[in-house]
């Protein structure tokens, strides 16, 4: 019993039990407390347009200090594309087993860009924003999946120059370039599977941001951007198996296999390939799926230390 308070003054009290119950009536929730998975859905989906916000607003403030302002969109790539192609086109000679390789070259370059740039914006998305994490209480997948949207929202405007560059190489529309928008959604299926990934494995182990711009760096150069992999693994004929096996994941891995199925369905050089297709959709629904549940585990951890 309190001193100087008489008992018919102070208020009952509740038992633990009743008091979780009034707060799961009235919608509340404990803080550091993981939410069921399906909960958790239904709360990012509601977040929906916090999402959109975040990433549309991200996506347009990143050349408005510049004086050519969002034109950098467009200018950035094409300056790349031209400096690549007098760098691997003329001066190394890898185009080697592709006609077009302008095309080839541009369509490779542009995806890339978009997904290295989802890669390395997607490993911040929880340490690089700590404030908002610790401040608002919100689904933290919307950190990551922002990233991935305000990369393509990015990449948009490039999407079109693409299209544009490759009609002037030559290229002719046909049925298949209706594939071309279903890649990209394949494409950012895979990117928002990724980013859901390396944003907790980043926020787990600071020291693998480091690591970025190396991962990075090699997936350039194993995805195919600049060359064609397909035509190397055919010269690998009777090369030990090992090797072999090394084509085979170089090809059918996700930042490959995305480049490819863009190139099938807009140069006509390379024939659609069904397993091709096959793989990407699955890489495109396995990515996301063990992307948000490997994220969801740790929901309770972010912003703790």
């Amino acid at each position: 019993m309190s001193q100087g308070v008489p008992s018919e003054h102070r208020p009952a009290e509740i038992s633990a039990e009743a008091a979780a119950a009034l707060a799961e009536r009235h919608g509340l929730t404990r803080n550091g407390i993981r939410p069921r998975f399906g909960a958790y859905l239904r709360d990012l989906w509601r977040q929906r347009r916090f999402l959109w916000t975040l990433s549309a607003a991200e996506s347009y403030a990143r050349n408005q200090d510049n004086y050519l302002g969002q034109l950098w969109a467009v200018l950035n790539p094409l300056l790349l594309a031209g400096a690549y192609y007098l760098i691997f086109g003329l001066l190394l000679g890898v185009d080697g087993g592709v006609d077009n390789y302008v095309g080839f070259l541009v369509i490779g370059l542009f995806l890339f860009i978009y997904s290295s740039g989802n890669l390395t914006a997607g490993s911040r998305a929880i340490t690089g924003n700590l404030g908002l994490v610790r401040s608002l209480r919100f689904p933290r997948a919307v950190l990551p999946l922002s990233v991935t949207l305000t990369e393509f929202l990015a990449v948009l405007p490039t999407l079109g120059v693409l299209l544009a560059l490759v009609l002037i190489t030559g290229e002719t529309p046909t049925a298949s370039w209706l594939l071309f928008p279903v890649a990209i959604l394949l494409l950012l299926l895979i990117n928002a599977g990724i980013a859901l990934l390396v944003a907790r494995m980043v926020h787990s182990s600071r020291d693998l941001r480091n690591l970025m711009p190396l991962v990075v760096r090699l997936l350039r150069y194993v995805s195919g951007v600049f060359f064609s992999i397909e035509h190397y693994v055919d010269d690998l004929t009777g090369i030990v198996v090992l090797d072999r096996l090394i084509a085979i994941v170089m090809q059918y891995q996700p930042f490959a296999l995305a480049l490819d199925i863009a190139r099938q369905a807009l140069l006509a050089e390379f024939s659609l390939s069904l397993t091709s297709w096959l793989v990407a959709a699955g890489w495109a629904l396995l990515l996301p799926v063990a992307g948000m549940t490997y994220f969801w585990r740790a929901e309770a951890t972010y912003g703790r230390n």
